[in-house]
């Protein structure tokens, strides 16, 4: 597995809700009719992040931006993160508590990120928007498949999970380098593993990922 300034992770739960599964269907049917709404979210927040993430270093410097960014960016990020892992099929758990008790998302701040460097990432990710939107009509039909197996079985294949962890890990990191917190430029690798060792299946309406 790639090493890396960001550590994403996530348990698939034993069995899901369908009831939970039917609240998702309903939101990206109402933000498809709403104009792709969804999409147009997704897509502002490649440069919503950045923008937000200068101000604040232009504001505070980089060093109090780190030291504060559990109260800010951090935090943020994790929240839309955890928000995408439902939306996504890897929780059945909405993101309306505290984002920990879903999953882990882990930054170790690198560098000394500047006003204009963080707005150069923009163009600098270019590349990983395009990998990512190709791996997305990927992971898009095999949340179908899971949401029929869902349906049927409550479950569905870890094959199929760790395809969709693996991207949002990917999707993770961008972020974050988007947002200043790694120097280093995110890779192209496709994670699909556990970063949790001891990771193990959790009961449905429990999704809670062990402290780091």
């Amino acid at each position: 597995m790639t090493s890396y300034g960001v550590t994403f992770d996530i348990q698939q739960p034993s069995h899901y809700d369908r009831t939970q599964l039917a609240i998702r269907i309903l939101i990206i049917i109402v933000g498809s009719i709403l104009i792709g709404a969804l999409g147009w979210v997704h897509g502002a927040l490649y440069l919503a992040i950045p923008v937000l993430a200068a101000i604040l270093i232009s504001q505070k410097g980089a060093q109090t931006y780190f030291a504060e960014s559990e109260q800010n960016m951090a935090m943020w990020l994790r929240y839309i993160i955890a928000a995408y892992a439902y939306l996504g099929l890897l929780t059945d758990k909405l993101p309306n508590d505290d984002p920990r008790q879903t999953l882990r998302f882990e930054l170790a701040p690198s560098g000394e990120p500047t006003p204009g460097g963080v707005l150069l990432r923009i163009i600098t990710a270019i590349p990983h928007y395009i990998v990512l939107a190709i791996l997305g009509i990927v992971a898009a039909v095999l949340m179908l498949i899971a949401a029929i197996m869902i349906l049927v079985n409550e479950t569905f294949p870890s094959g199929i999970y760790n395809f969709l962890r693996g991207y949002l890990r990917w999707e993770a990191r961008v972020l974050a380098y988007l947002a200043g917190f790694v120097q280093d430029y995110p890779p192209f690798a496709f994670d699909t593993g556990s970063e949790m060792a001891d990771a193990q299946p959790l009961p449905p309406g429990n999704d809670a990922a062990p402290a780091p």
